[in-house]
């Protein structure tokens, strides 16, 4: 069935006029006209909008890239629909994104929502930690979120990818990964402290506490030597004054560690200028 949108946007807003015209009962008859002409023109609504969806550009299943050794093979173990055993199927920019990440370059993905820009920073993260080994060795990747309700949202996605994992090769994965907030009860913390986790999921507030607190010291010690990635999520929140203490948290961390992390970025709602 087709539907022809200017002629129910007509409808929508004609109907619209006929109940506002319901409220006024102008008696003076230049206000009235004046009152009535602003209606004609549209005054209380805006003009018809027309959005497109965008449509990404496809690639393939992560499967290709594995068997193409561009991936760490576990990854195809991990990235698939829990119900269907499906592998993702990966836009042209996750690629694009997890190539430069894989290679050591900073970067910073600002497609629309829907575009799987998590999967970029965290296919990035997984397949270091899969391809080097290196697990339980400390803090390699600290994931900076601007709410506590989407570190825990994170944290049902690593669930569910730990779900899959361990349904497809009979093992849990062998990388620990933990939220670290102001949510968090103290005695829940004390063992991240004492034996910190491959990836912790903070906010920036709770991570500046981390790198000055004296009881956090395990931590701070750990990002400073075991660091390999630090991740911003949402980075169109960090405006004004936020922004820059973000930024000298940013700068903080990068002089303090002994390796040079890479910086990952992601927003929906940031534009890139011209030739970026």
């Amino acid at each position: 069935m087709r539907t022809d949108i200017f002629n129910l946007h007509s409808l929508i807003v004609n109907d619209y006029q006929s109940y506002i015209q319901s409220f006024i009962n102008i008696n003076d008859p230049e206000i009235r006209d004046v009152v009535e002409g602003e209606l004609k023109k549209g005054k209380l609504w805006p003009e018809p909008l027309i959005q497109l969806n965008p449509a990404f550009e496809a690639y393939g299943e992560i499967t290709d890239l594995v068997s193409r050794k561009k991936l760490a093979e576990q990854l195809a173990n991990v990235f698939r629909d829990e119900k269907t055993g499906v592998p993702h199927e990966l836009y042209k920019h996750q690629v694009d994104a997890i190539k430069l990440g894989t290679e050591g370059k900073d970067f910073i993905v600002t497609s629309g929502t829907g575009s799987g820009k998590t999967l970029t920073f965290i296919g990035t993260i997984l397949n270091h930690l899969f391809n080097s080994g290196s697990f339980n060795t400390g803090v390699q990747a600290v994931l900076v979120y601007p709410m506590n309700a989407l570190i825990n949202s994170q944290i049902e996605e690593l669930d569910k990818y730990s779900r899959i994992y361990e349904h497809r090769t009979g093992s849990p994965l062998p990388f620990r990964y933990a939220a670290y907030t102001g949510q968090l009860k103290e005695e829940d913390r004390v063992p991240l402290r004492e034996n910190p986790p491959d990836l912790l999921l903070t906010n920036y507030m709770m991570l500046e506490l981390i790198l000055t607190r004296h009881r956090e010291h395990a931590l701070r010690d750990s990002i400073y030597s075991s660091l390999k990635y630090l991740v911003f999520d949402e980075l169109h929140t960090y405006r004004g004054r936020q922004g820059a203490d973000v930024g000298i948290l940013i700068r903080r961390i990068r002089s303090r560690c002994d390796n040079n992390p890479v910086c990952i970025g992601t927003s929906a709602t940031m534009v890139a200028g011209n030739g970026a």
